[in-house]
């Protein structure tokens, strides 16, 4: 809750008023006026996410045709008297159901719009309210074909109608034949004024000229304004002119008719036009607020525990940031439509960092006169306020807000000489009344509380009502120049200090606040800024030293070093973000060529399977091309993640390395230093690979004991350079020893399938001794194999009978 004295010390009336000037329906306006803070934390949130659906929304093409409502009339007070009095009490007003008309039409549009296949995913609450209640169909249809787009009834609106008005037209045509033919005949174009017929009383007559009234037997109407025309209605006309009397009466009588209709359905879905109403409020008021935000570089401040703290970063006044706006955009003109007028206005007022700490409960704000304490209290509290009814505030990217549930201001003169109450006595009053409400989720914004007494009992009284917010956990902004609550915030826990920096040169303010830092009133610098005569400050200088209390030369070297180091703490802002951006530009251009690559890849694998299709290549070199691609694919995508490789002696025997190109794990069971490679057993399947193909090498050399029944074994250091004679031959190795026979062929298949795709031209097929069944098996296998072009025992030098070396095709 958020007391009504409280958003007029902030003037939250403003805000209101800017965001109505900004919508373009009275309904818009209306609801803008009457918008104030929400109660409960959940609202608020799906107000934000309302919002940013619709900044989503309006992003699409055609969006801000399609569902931006504009002007339109508000049909609501016709809807409720429809809804309460019923149709036929409330009367049949044309111009009302043509405004309903126009208001239907709009929503029905914005609803067609808002209602795709991708708003369910990325708008549900927009969607939801565009569809819940549903918008009345039958009678947006109804009104659309009973009236035009000038607001009349259309002669279709009913057969009755119809019939009559056609009737009507019929004897419109007769009535024109009939007096040219009589005319034509008994030569009275000499006594009439103009040649046309018109009509008077709602009957057709004759514009006769006034000399010539009796010259004929009929009916006299009516005379011009000179008097020289005469309305005259011949005899022959009478009987044709009853005739239309009769059906004019008969057309109001079904107009009625028709207008009772529409008035009673809109009776019975009065439900579904005043969502219509609401639909297109609630749009033109997201409009308003997206406006808003565009004008002061404004967006939505998330909602966080309180134990997460306060932050409002680079956060401005919204109702100063609006007038440097409009400002500007006066004195730049063009300038201003190209952005310019809302970069100067944030040039113009300077932002403020609004730091709650987590743990932290109290900030004292001190420094100069007229340095910007109270504009900082009113911008904590007007975003807040902002926040809390669902607008965007112009802050800062990270900026973050508790949960709020009372906020209590005592900014400015509350005196009243009506009420007999003095400033003192009146935020007494208000801080007596909200004390039993203040909690953990309050919030109290407190502008020099305590000034208008005496000194010493108002710092102790400020002090006093600090130490017992604190208790009550609640959030306090107070701005003071009591010297004792200066040493209060840099002592007490959960209190920090602040201060409004001045520039030691000009001691003039920056309206940079700096923490944990006090400063100094600068009353007398602000008194010769504003010419009080100098014989007066010299006195007050003098008093000051007689007094002994002149600490301003402490608190100008505090501020000095509060400057520099808020300078410092600028530019490693700057730096850091800077880098941020720069790692971000890296990161979405190896994306970027990640998925080129990967394009690249798709297109070529679509292009051999057409090729494999109309047998332009056989299924075997697709295969191997298949193969080269995912090489080099792999081999580019492991560039940025290269790391300078190890020497090969630092390489040994157990190592645990990855292999670049297959992305997996592999333990080293041999190195061979000379041709810079090592043999890596990946689970089974043992292979040669150059070092520079491998990833994670080890800093330091760390011998171990290869594992046994994986591969071969690893060749004694006796046996290495005969071994290495064999190795160029042999790059890939399968141990099936232990295996039953379906097991042994199922590992062989997986390994001379990897082995064919990498384009190695032999396997070594481990099998052990044992009885030969487990050979004779892989034999009879790799004999109907159509990747094998031959195979045989390895010679006794590589393991005899006991291994089979398997050449690929």
């Amino acid at each position: 809750m958020i007391h009504a004295r409280t958003l007029h010390a902030l003037e939250y009336d403003r805000i209101q008023k800017r965001l109505a000037d900004l919508c373009q329906s009275d309904c818009g306006r209306e609801r803008a006026l009457g918008l104030l803070p929400l109660s409960s934390e959940q609202e608020v949130l799906e107000t934000q996410k309302l919002y940013d659906e619709s900044l989503t929304f309006m992003s699409r093409p055609r969006a801000s045709q399609d569902a931006a409502p504009g002007a339109f009339p508000d049909v609501t007070p016709f809807i409720t008297a429809v809804r309460e009095r019923g149709a036929l009490r409330a009367g049949c007003d044309l111009d009302a159901l043509f405004a309903l008309r126009s208001v239907l039409l709009s929503a029905a549009q914005a609803r067609d719009a808002i209602c795709v296949d991708e708003g369910q995913e990325k708008w549900p609450r927009l969607m939801a309210l565009a569809t819940n209640p549903p918008m009345p169909q039958a009678l947006t249809s109804a009104l659309a074909r009973c009236l035009n787009e000038d607001g009349l009834l259309r002669d279709e609106a009913s057969p009755e109608l119809f019939q009559v008005r056609v009737e009507l037209r019929s004897l419109h045509q007769t009535a024109m034949r009939k007096t040219r033919s009589f005319a034509e005949k008994y030569n009275i174009l000499p006594y009439l004024q103009d040649e046309f017929m018109t009509l008077s009383s709602d009957r057709y007559v004759l514009p006769f000229k006034a000399n010539y009234k009796n010259k004929m037997q009929g009916i006299l109407h009516d005379w011009s304004q000179t008097g020289e025309t005469c309305y005259f209605e011949p005899m022959f006309l009478v009987e044709l002119n009853n005739r239309i009397q009769e059906l004019r009466r008969e057309e109001r009588e079904e107009e009625r008719k028709v207008l009772l209709f529409l008035a009673n359905m809109l009776e019975a879905d009065s439900t579904g036009a005043l969502a219509a109403v609401r639909l297109l409020t609630e749009l033109d008021l997201l409009n308003a607020k997206r406006r808003l935000a565009d004008l002061s570089d404004a967006r939505m401040v998330p909602l966080t525990g309180a134990d997460e703290g306060l932050l409002l970063a680079q956060a401005r006044h919204p109702l100063l940031l609006l007038a440097e706006r409009e400002s500007a955009g006066q004195n730049t003109g063009q300038e201003a439509r190209r952005g310019g007028a809302l970069k100067a206005a944030l040039d113009r007022v300077h932002p403020l960092d609004i730091v709650f700490r987590p743990g932290d409960k109290a900030v004292i704000v001190t420094g100069g006169n007229a340095g910007g304490k109270t504009v900082c209290l009113k911008t904590l509290g007007l975003s807040i306020a902002m926040t809390l009814a669902g607008l965007p505030v112009p802050v800062g990217a990270g900026s973050h807000l508790p949960w709020i549930t009372r906020m209590d201001a005592f900014i400015g003169d509350e005196q009243s000489l009506e009420d007999n109450v003095s400033t003192f006595t009146a935020q007494i009053e208000h801080l007596a009344k909200a004390w039993k409400h203040l909690d953990g989720s309050g919030l109290v914004l407190l502008d020099e509380f305590g000034s208008g007494t005496d000194p010493a009992q108002g710092a102790a009284l400020a002090q006093a009502v600090l130490d017992e917010l604190l208790e009550k956990r609640t959030f306090v902004l107070t701005a003071t120049h009591f010297p004792a609550l200066k040493g209060y915030a840099l002592a007490k826990e959960g209190a920090r200090a602040a201060s409004m920096l001045f520039d030691p040169s000009t001691r003039r303010p920056l309206y940079v606040l700096a923490y944990d830092q006090v400063g100094s009133s600068q009353a007398l610098d602000v008194a010769r800024e504003h010419g009080l005569p100098e014989c007066v400050l010299r006195r007050a200088e003098h008093y000051l030293l007689q007094d002994g209390e002149d600490t301003s030369a402490l608190l100008r070297r505090l501020n000095e070093l509060a400057l520099q180091r808020e300078n410092e703490l600028k530019v490693l802002k700057e730096e850091q973000t800077r880098a941020r951006n720069a790692a971000q530009h890296s990161r979405e251009r190896l994306d970027a060529e990640r998925r080129r690559l990967h394009d690249e890849v798709r297109a070529r694998a679509q292009e051999l399977m057409r090729a494999v299709k109309e047998d332009k290549v056989t299924h075997k070199q697709a295969l191997k091309q298949m193969a080269a691609l995912r090489a080099s694919l792999a081999r580019e995508e492991a560039k940025p993640e290269e790391a300078p490789q190890a020497p090969a002696r630092d390489l040994a025997v157990g190592d645990t390395v990855t292999h670049s190109v297959f992305r997996r794990k592999g333990v080293i069971t041999e190195v061979d230093s000379r041709r810079g490679r090592v043999r890596l057993d990946m689970g089974g399947v043992s292979l040669w690979a150059e070092i520079s193909v491998l990833q994670d090498l080890p800093t330091a050399v760390q011998p171990a004991q290869a594992p046994k029944g994986k591969t071969f074994g690893a060749v004694p250091a006796a046996a290495q350079a005969q071994s290495a004679k064999h190795a160029a031959e042999a790059a890939w190795s399968v141990d099936v020893r232990g295996m039953r026979a379906e097991e042994a062929v199922s590992r062989l298949q997986v390994c001379l399938d990897k082995a064919y795709l990498a384009e190695m031209r032999e396997v070594e097929v481990v099998h052990g001794r044992g009885t030969g069944a487990l050979r004779r098996a892989i034999h009879e296998w790799l004999a109907g194999c159509s990747h094998v072009s031959g195979y045989s025992l390895a010679p006794a030098d590589r393991g005899g009978d006991g291994m089979t070396i398997v050449t690929l095709k």
